[in-house]
């Protein structure tokens, strides 16, 4: 599995401005402790994590990932961010066969192991998750219809849109076949040129997502695990 963790995370200044966001404190610790939390129970115990903005604390505070019953490798940006696809294609080398793709925000509580068993089966180079959003938690960016997507993008919305980007995709390297590396890839670049080939699957997911990308969502979560915990 990668996790895009090197961005700026502009919407959480300024606590980001001293710390990554992966670091950032929700419901009395680091968000990336529950985040290994959940892929662990979930059996993805191999990790590399794309960093690039202060990743080296993140790389001082988890290490190796022994101590949480994972194994953590990092593949740092460099002088400049590469964005989310430049990131992936530098890690390519560390990741093998196929992989999942998780944003560094988002804390998503679903079957991870139904969703590699459906890309599988798909025999595609890519795919997507989504969730029948229709706007409510974001803007909706995904045109999903009989199991296939039609259509993706955040700058132009369609009327038939009414899923969004769920922020887990599995890939093979084969999805990055034709992009630069070590320049600035966007993710969405490279599942646009996927759509347009009919070569990114699709799986609906019908859990709702969970992320720290904005302060809204930041507290939103930290009052769901806190409760969690409390009802423990």
């Amino acid at each position: 599995m990668a996790i895009l963790a090197g961005g700026l995370a502009t919407r959480l200044q300024p606590i980001t401005e001293k710390i990554p966001k992966l670091l950032v404190e929700v419901a009395g610790e680091p968000f990336f402790s529950h985040q290994l939390r959940l892929l662990q129970q979930a059996g993805l115990t191999r990790i590399v994590l794309c960093v690039g903005h202060l990743g080296e604390q993140i790389a001082a505070r988890y290490g190796d990932g022994s101590q949480w019953g994972v194994r953590l490798d990092y593949a740092f940006d460099g002088e400049k961010l590469l964005g989310t696809g430049g990131a992936l294609i530098r890690a390519l080398p560390r990741l093998g066969d196929a992989f999942y793709v998780l944003y560094g925000d988002s804390y998503l509580p679903i079957d991870y192991r139904a969703v590699g068993a459906s890309f599988l089966q798909s025999a595609q180079p890519g795919l997507m998750t989504v969730y029948e959003n229709h706007g409510r938690y974001d803007r909706s960016n995904v045109w999903f219809e009989a199991g296939a997507i039609k259509a993706y993008s955040k700058q132009a919305p369609l009327p038939q849109m009414r899923h969004i980007d769920y922020g887990l995709g599995v890939f093979r390297p084969a999805a990055f076949d034709g992009f630069p590396r070590d320049s600035v890839v966007d993710l969405a670049e490279v599942q646009q040129a996927l759509v347009a080939r009919r070569q990114l699957a699709g799986y609906e997911v019908r859990e709702r997502f969970y992320e720290i990308g904005s302060p809204e969502g930041l507290a939103e979560l930290d009052q769901l695990l806190k409760a969690r915990t409390a009802g423990r």
